[in-house]
């Protein structure tokens, strides 16, 4: 009886964890959710995809890097390629798909750079929208996305690309270079030491 106990603990954990990460991702996801463009008088250009996206492409690098100004370099260099690209891209579809996967392997790259260990140090000024979004969050909130700084970076992107992305697993397994299978384990993984770090702040 003890035996089946502790996994229904477990799965009660991830619950709580998913409950909570579902709730603050998908609170910031509306917040940063793209202005419906207006109808392009001819063919979609690189300047459509900047407006629409842009804002929603530095939420995810904020949340993956930490620092506002560099997540602003990494969609920056995300429409650099973009642009190297451009005639290579069957559609709008495929134009946001490059660009959501560079800024993926941007974060990573930058993380990369950052083996020791880092200091977050808050830029003197930051005018993005959604870098000020977090201003709005509740404590509770707050919390979760403080949470998500502290997980290792593979576990911290698939939790990010989930909730705040809003992508299947098949989609994040795509972006991030990795099967089906290991999404769903490292998702799992994830929760459980997100709400770890989640209870460990709440006692300090």
């Amino acid at each position: 009886m003890h035996g089946s106990a502790e996994p229904m603990r477990e799965r009660a954990t991830r619950g709580s964890a998913e409950s909570s990460v579902e709730q603050t991702l998908g609170h910031l996801r509306t917040i940063d959710a793209p202005m419906p463009p207006a109808q392009p008088a001819g063919p979609l250009t690189l300047e459509d995809l900047y407006r629409t996206h842009r804002m929603r492409l530095v939420r995810l690098a904020i949340l993956l890097v930490d620092e506002p100004a560099t997540a602003e370099d990494v969609v920056q260099e995300a429409f650099t390629g973009l642009h190297r690209n451009w005639g290579k891209l069957r559609d709008a579809a495929a134009a946001v798909g490059y660009l959501r996967t560079a800024v993926v392997n941007g974060s990573r790259s930058v993380l990369r750079r950052r083996k020791t260990a880092r200091e977050y140090v808050p830029p003197h000024a930051v005018n993005a929208r959604s870098a000020e979004s977090l201003a709005m969050l509740s404590t509770e909130h707050q919390s979760v996305v403080n949470a998500l700084a502290k997980l290792p970076p593979r576990q911290r992107e698939v939790l990010v690309l989930r909730y705040y992305g809003g992508m299947s697993e098949a989609e994040i397994a795509e972006v991030a270079g990795i099967s089906k299978g290991t999404v769903k384990s490292t998702a799992s993984r994830a929760l459980e030491a997100l709400q770890k770090a989640m209870h460990d702040a709440g006692r300090q």
